[in-house]
């Protein structure tokens, strides 16, 4: 729960609004660049509510004020917001719009940072306080960072450069493709501002950011394939200017806005749910002809090339090795007692890191112990920490970033005997993880057209999971990346409507959740690629997986598997063995050859 401490930073805030002639503040979880996950300097909505999710907002009032969540941090915002300070507001029951739309005055001016927020979120929420007698005001300089006397700086750890082995296409190449849609399009340049794109376009990474290997810098790219990049020079070393060459003027990171001013008469094409509202201001006052495109760059870094491919494919297998040793690590230790949620964490990172290639997590791992498990996206701390006790379930999602992929994998285990209710569960949970591995469609097909095949067996029973089954996922960046997604149609949503290509990479992760009890999920990542069917009349899709990991067979169900599912999990218990076992050794190799063993091999056991 809050601290008196965010009660004065609220109250802080709202004397600096008043001082200002302000009436109310919009605080995202937000960067400069739209990005999911933000550096320290940009975490504003946790230093000010305490919320440490990765995804929410609030909305400050001089009488009220409320923080907005989706279905995944419904239980953590309560526990972690002070409500008799913030109303906690469900997403999507309600929204930000509507609580201001009950709660504004007329005359009330709302304040919003527009370099935190896109230009159409700002247009929606204007008209709406408009039709209250309340203005939206942009301001020049963050509230926040004005009495946030401690605030981080910005990271300024050198870029450094993403070698051609790995990206399989050169920087010059990449710029040239760009070129070439600028020109066709009839576009004079593209002002680039995702940081993965920017990092996937010049072959540079980057440590600004926890989990995600980019570099804080926006770009200009031009349709004769030169570009400015405007990053803090600091960041700037020899290697990476030899690397990007004389095509690419480097200016300071703080000459972007001076640079877009520059830009009068030219036909810019910005992408609107990726540059912040602050860009298509300047743009405008500039005189620009600007264009909504969608970054050029969005595409072709979802659709892997081969080496990008083979890269993700030898990650995995060096990932699987870790997370395998982690599991026989829990088989031999977790029911003797003392584990606890922080510690089974701390060690599946160890694992991980005896490769000597992890660079980083892909994100916060989620290890989540019996009811925590039914939080989708618990986050551990030590308030939450829970200890891992027999009788419960125990989820574990959490990935690598290595220099050749990105691994994202999640696997359920039950601590001492699971009950009959938590292995039917588990066991609809793999049937649907199983209908969409093998899932044959047409070149066309969209996320939101196979997003079915997972749930059908949980609906079967009158149940479902809140998220969506599938994201994208970057090849060493972020280990959530568009445009692509396997989830429910929902209204034009980011990613559902996306057409699925050979090569894309996304997750495969049905689950369940019981609430106050316990969690499953089961998380592979596949790649999209093409599949031969004799006779066929058109071109056809499917997957491959590529994660490698066994999947807990005391928690499934055998009887209401069917022979084609038992078959899948044999046959992809024996791939783990094929991919594993020449690099482990001893107890580790010996406890894969069980944990692998055919599916009427393990009930035979079990029966004795």
């Amino acid at each position: 729960m809050s601290s008196p401490v965010h009660a004065q930073r609220l109250a802080a805030l709202r004397s600096n609004l008043h001082a200002k002639g302000l009436d109310g503040f919009i605080v995202p979880i937000s960067d400069e660049h739209m990005s999911e996950y933000v550096g320290d300097y940009a975490q504003r909505l946790a230093w000010l509510t305490n919320f440490g999710g990765s995804a929410g907002s609030a909305a400050i009032l001089p009488e009220n004020a409320a923080v907005f969540v989706d279905g995944r941090y419904a239980v953590q915002v309560r526990e972690q917001v002070d409500g008799t300070l913030y109303d906690h507001v469900d997403v999507p029951a309600s929204n930000m719009g509507l609580w201001l739309a009950a709660h504004v005055q007329a005359g009330q001016r709302i304040a919003y940072d527009p370099w935190l927020h896109g230009a159409d979120w700002a247009a929606q929420i204007s008209a709406i306080l408009a039709s209250k007698g309340a203005s939206l005001v942009a301001v020049d300089e963050n509230p926040i960072d004005a009495i946030w006397d401690d605030q981080p700086e910005r990271s300024l750890i050198p870029l450094r450069v993403h070698d051609l082995s790995l990206a399989g296409q050169a920087a010059v190449d990449k710029r040239q493709m760009i070129a070439d849609w600028l020109s066709d399009e009839g576009l004079d340049c593209t002002v680039m501002t995702a940081l993965d794109s920017i990092a996937w376009t010049f072959n540079i990474r980057g440590s600004d950011v926890d989990c995600t290997p980019v570099g804080l810098s926006f770009a200009i790219l031009h349709k004769d394939a030169t570009a400015d990049l405007y990053v803090a020079l600091e960041k700037m070393t020899d290697d990476v200017r030899a690397h990007l060459g004389n095509s690419v003027r480097v200016h300071d990171r703080a000459d972007l806005d001076a640079a877009l001013a520059a830009l009068g008469g030219q036909k810019v094409a910005v992408d609107p749910e990726r540059a912040v509202a602050a860009i298509f201001v300047a743009l405008d006052a500039a005189g620009a002809h600007i264009v909504r495109r969608r970054d050029p760059a969005v595409l072709p870094k979802a659709i892997k090339n081969d080496a990008e491919l083979a890269g993700t494919r030898a990650a995995h297998v060096r990932d699987g090795v870790a997370v395998s040793r982690y599991l026989k690590w829990m088989d031999d230790t977790a029911h003797l007692g003392g584990l606890d949620e922080l510690s089974a964490a701390a060690q599946l990172k160890r694992f991980r890191e005896d490769s000597g290639l992890l660079l980083d997590l892909s994100f916060e791992t989620i290890s989540a112990a019996g009811p925590n498990g039914a939080l989708p996206h618990y986050k551990v701390d030590e308030r939450s920490n829970r200890a891992i006790e027999s009788g419960t379930l125990y989820l574990v999602d959490s990935g690598g970033q290595y220099a050749d992929g990105t691994t994202d994998i999640t696997r359920t285990i039950a601590i001492g005997e699971p009950t009959a209710e938590m292995r039917r569960r588990f066991t609809q949970v793999l049937k649907g993880h199983i209908a969409l591995a093998q899932a044959r469609f047409p070149l066309g097909t969209r996320g939101s057209q196979l997003d079915i095949l997972a749930r059908q067996y949980l609906w079967a029973d009158g149940v479902d999971f809140a998220h969506g089954t599938g994201h994208g996922v970057g090849s060493y960046l972020s280990v959530h990346e568009g445009p692509q997604r396997i989830a429910k149609p929902s209204g034009g949503q980011a990613g559902t409507e996306e057409p699925l290509h050979a090569g894309m990479i996304l997750s495969n992760e049905p689950g369940y959740y019981k609430a106050g009890s316990f969690g499953i999920r089961i998380e592979n990542l596949v790649v999209v690629v093409p599949v031969d069917i004799a006779d066929g009349e058109q071109p056809i899709l499917g997957f491959e997986t590529i994660t490698f990991v066994p999947i807990a067979q005391n928690l499934i169900d055998h009887t209401i598997l069917t022979d084609s599912e038992r078959t899948w999990l044999n046959d992809y218990h024996a791939a783990v063995y094929d991919k594993l076992s020449p690099t482990m050794t001893g107890d580790d190799l010996a406890w894969l050859a069980t944990a692998c063993a055919p599916l009427d091999a393990t009930i035979a056991v079990a029966a004795e």
